[in-house]
């Protein structure tokens, strides 16, 4: 396996400490793979409680920038008789040795930089979504993988679903008629954060490490934990929060393998204020060339309906008479109806035009479970193995990525003249058109309160850079911070 030079390590990868660049020991047939779980806070525990239970698997050690998180979950370890090394700095869990992969849930912020250090100390990774901050260091993510042969899946669990690749597939043959447009949406209410203008620092945190990559700024919100999606440095918004994993099928279901080559954003945080940056109210479309993909946001309570019921029947709810498992799915308009794909454990549902039900897709189970196939994979050696290899998920991360610079590069407008803007795009403005309604429900005076029309973006799929648009490009990619820094040659 191709290995780093002290050369290249002082030129973009120092920092991660000292790393052994020797390949993973083969394993025997019965031999466990030791695994260490970095960044806990959340969805983290779920790691921890996978790969503490997982047959052929040994947790061996824990690792969070939080000294009270960390020793809580050493705890709940060790009552179970569950005995792991702990460490705060992530550098320390690649240094060892006695590691052979490593899943992270940390911010969004960190995830390319460990999964990039993770191939280069020559350890396969499971990295939670968006699997990159940015567009660029997803890239690299993938291209670092390749180089070191490592096994890095993403966390966009609905690839390792037996449900939906059926409906797609029984889609794509043809049996609802061409696709007309495909819309991802996530309608799930999030309660401002309040103004605070310095928050507390956890006791014993070293903020230096927690922040990484992004910049070292004062505290400007209450929760120095969760709260961070909701800030531009360190998060992607709801889109790249929950939304991703509805971003990830929606681009499935149109079987395209690159990103749109336009793209634009609709939308703002609305409805209160607060030490928020990122919109809780969106609309973008992304202008793909078989059909558009629609991503939808909607952060306030009220009226989290699927879309209009007077085109899709039904009531203001529950449409379609389904479960709506949270206000997350994403729907694929047809010529002949509509597939429904709704989170959870219901069934996927194929409508005609009135909205008649043809078929369900209710699955097997899930085909895998999603942290076992990464392990498959890693035990196998096989890339192709993997449900949501780090290339997938890099393409739809870097959707949202896209997404979110054109709302970044966008102008505030008045309702009007953003129809004026759109007015030629009747899917555009009949999507713009429900958002002021549900915007209204929420009480916001559309009258004198601007939206943000982002800019109108041409981008190129095979390089993976905005067309002409400087402003854009410095966007594709971000300032690190010394010494955490994303290689420019992995």
């Amino acid at each position: 396996m191709p290995q780093l030079t002290r050369r290249d390590l002082l030129a973009g990868a120092a920092g991660a400490g000292t790393f052994s660049l020797l390949p993973s020991r083969v394993l025997g047939a019965n031999e466990d793979i030791r695994v260490a779980v970095i960044g806990f806070n959340g969805r983290g525990t779920s790691h921890i409680s996978a790969f503490s239970n997982m047959p052929g698997v040994k947790l061996v050690a824990l690792c969070d920038v939080d000294p009270a998180v960390l020793s809580r979950n050493v705890a709940a370890l060790d009552k179970r008789g569950i005995k792991v090394a702990a460490h705060t700095d992530l550098r320390r869990v690649l240094d060892d040795k006695n590691i052979d992969a490593i899943t992270t849930a940390t911010p969004n912020h960190w995830h390319s930089l460990i999964g990039i250090w993770a191939c280069q100390a020559g350890k396969d990774a499971y990295i939670e979504k968006p699997i990159s901050h940015t567009v660029w260091e997803g890239r690299q993510l993938v291209k670092a993988a390749r180089r070191y042969r490592r096994i890095i899946q993403g966390g966009t669990q609905s690839r390792s679903s037996s449900r939906i690749p059926e409906a797609i597939a029984w889609l794509r043959a043809g049996n609802l008629g061409k696709i007309k447009v495909v819309t991802g949406y996530c309608y799930k209410a999030r309660q401002a954060i309040g103004h605070t203008g310095r928050g507390d620092m956890p006791g014993g945190l070293d903020y230096d490490l927690w922040c990484g990559p992004a910049p070292m700024a004062p505290l400007r919100r209450k929760n120095l934990h969760y709260d961070w999606h909701w800030v531009n440095d360190t998060g992607n918004g709801d889109m790249g929060n929950q939304g991703i994993h509805q971003m990830d099928i929606a681009r499935w279901v149109l079987g395209v393998n690159e990103l749109s080559p336009r793209v634009f954003s609709i939308g703002g945080r609305l409805g209160y204020a607060d030490d928020g940056e990122t919109p809780n109210t969106q609309v973008v479309y992304h202008d793909y060339e078989p059909a558009p993909l629609i991503f939808e946001t909607r952060g306030l309570p009220a009226g989290k309906q699927f879309h209009d019921p007077r085109q899709w029947g039904g009531n203001m709810d529950n449409p379609f008479g389904i479960p709506r498992a949270g206000g997350i799915g994403v729907i694929a308009e047809c010529d002949g109806g509509k597939l429904v794909i709704v989170g959870g454990g219901s069934p996927l549902v194929a409508v005609d035009r009135q909205g008649k039900t043809i078929r369900e897709f209710r699955g097997d189970g899930d085909r895998t479970d999603h942290f076992a196939n990464w392990i498959q994979a890693v035990r196998e050696r096989k890339q192709e193995v993997l449900n949501a290899e780090c290339l997938e998920t890099h393409l739809s991360s870097a959707l949202c990525h896209t997404a979110m610079i054109s709302h970044q590069l966008g102008k505030t407008m008045s309702c009007g003249d953003i129809e004026d803007q759109i007015r030629t795009d009747a899917v555009a403005l009949d999507r713009f058109e429900q958002m002021k309604e549900h915007l209204v429900r929420n009480g916001v005076d559309l009258a004198n309160t601007p939206l943000t029309y982002g800019a109108l973006l041409k981008f190129d799929p095979k390089k993976e850079r905005f067309v002409d648009n400087d402003a854009a490009n410095e966007m594709v990619t971000r300032q690190y911070r010394k010494p955490y820094v994303v290689p420019s040659k992995v």
